[in-house]
């Protein structure tokens, strides 16, 4: 499957609606990364902020990842112990970071539309968004065949 123009309805609802994604990247050297992340979806990238939680560092190794190598993914799943619930998305693509601009405010805004904790975190002046654009969307759900 390619780009979320050719997704099935149920698995951009899915990305609309999901709460929690986990977000791999890799280093110049393959060294991957799995993260849980709040994210917004706008139809054709992802956005996720680096934000005001408790972090070491705030030039966080996703970030680094990016820079190095942009080709990261997104997952997105619904787990039941009814297997016949079972779903998943998958994001393939490649990202990018924001700090400022135009694409920058509309991912904070994409974010605080979604989350609420967003609205009193000061994300312009800190803030960093990654940005995963979806070159390939895979899907799958139990309820009915592969997508």
């Amino acid at each position: 499957m390619s780009p979320p123009a050719s997704a099935p309805a149920w698995a951009l609802a899915m990305l609309r609606e999901a709460r929690v994604g986990r977000l791999a990247t890799a280093d110049a050297a393959g060294r991957p990364l799995l993260v849980p992340v709040c994210f917004a979806f706008d139809g054709a990238a992802l956005y996720s902020a680096v934000d005001d939680k408790p972090k070491r560092t705030r030039d966080l190794r996703r970030l680094r990842n990016v820079r190095e190598n942009p080709h990261a993914s997104l997952l997105v799943d619904v787990w039941d112990e009814d297997w016949t619930r079972l779903a998943w998305v998958s994001v393939e693509g490649h990202a990018d970071v924001l700090n400022a601009g135009a694409d920058f405010t509309r991912a904070l805004e994409l974010l605080r539309a979604k989350y609420a904790q967003y609205r009193t975190m000061a994300l312009e002046r800190e803030g960093v968004v990654l940005r995963l654009y979806a070159d390939r969307v895979l899907a799958w759900r139990a309820a009915g065949p592969p997508a």
